[in-house]
């Protein structure tokens, strides 16, 4: 297990892992280890290093509103994973909640198989609907395919960079900064090519990208299309509408995605140059 500490790390692993022992929530962790702020980016960091270490955090009063006889009641008399949260009283679980009861159950010895069975209803194809809100998610994947299928290698940045994507085809390496939007092509389409610097609260105004630091956008709307935009294009613009740059319309994504388009994919190829 990874336990090195990153430079920004001001606490070693022995100190944290005193702090996690001796508090109740999060913050009696950042008091503990000597930190005058609970900011977000603190707490994130302090969360990440716990997790690194592997540390049990199941006493903390925040994270746990149930007791270990609550626990195995929940877990004995439930038919599903809803019907465990619901016994113990998590109505709005939160995404690491069933991991984090899952490994508590584990140290108490519990059988979880019976939740875990898998219905042998199969959802049909046609129960999949597509939810526009998600594109932001599936944008970096439709880029990567686009990109692959065109004898591109694709890399992703291991580390917080300016680019989503970096891309080596047979003319060298570009760095892609993928956006999206749902509005729709035959709409305004306005899409911010820009970027917010971190800031307390993140208020700091936006501000263009550095068209020296990024080659192309590559830009999927709420009709799926396609753009690949150059950078050197929108330079020194915090947004553009996609109806005036009809001409990087790359393809559609709609037939690999299944979804309903009122059109046929264009199928132009903007080479990458």
């Amino acid at each position: 297990m990874r336990t090195s500490i990153p430079p920004k790390y001001t606490w070693s692993d022995a100190q944290l892992t005193d702090a996690v022992k001796a508090s109740a929530c999060w913050r009696d962790v950042v008091r503990a280890l000597g930190l005058t702020t609970t900011s977000e980016g603190v707490m994130r960091r302090v969360r990440r290093h716990t997790a690194l270490l592997g540390l049990d955090v199941s006493h903390f009063k925040e994270t746990r509103t149930w007791d270990d006889a609550q626990l195995k009641r929940a877990v004995a008399e439930g038919h599903s994973w809803d019907d465990v949260f619901t016994s113990l009283g998590l109505r709005t679980p939160r995404k690491d909640t069933r991991a984090r009861i899952t490994g508590h159950a584990i140290r108490l010895g519990l059988d979880l198989r019976h939740l875990n069975a898998k219905s042998t209803a199969i959802p049909p194809p046609a129960s999949w609907r597509i939810d526009p809100m998600r594109l932001r998610d599936a944008a970096l994947p439709i880029a990567a395919a686009w990109f692959t299928v065109r004898g591109s290698t694709i890399s992703l940045p291991i580390e917080q960079a300016v680019y989503d994507l970096m891309v080596q085809s047979d003319d060298g390496i570009h760095r892609v900064q993928v956006k999206t939007t749902t509005t729709k092509s035959t709409g305004n389409g306005t899409v911010t090519v820009s970027r917010r610097p971190y800031s307390v609260g993140n208020l700091a105004p936006r501000m263009p990208y550095d068209p020296d630091v990024i080659d192309y956008f590559f830009i999927v709307d709420g009709d799926f299309d396609m753009y690949l935009i150059p950078s050197r294009v929108v330079a020194g613009r915090v947004a553009i509408q996609l109806r005036t740059y009809r001409k990087y319309l790359v393809g559609n994504a709609s037939a690999l995605l299944g979804a309903d388009a009122d059109h046929e994919p264009p199928g132009v190829v903007v080479p990458v140059s």
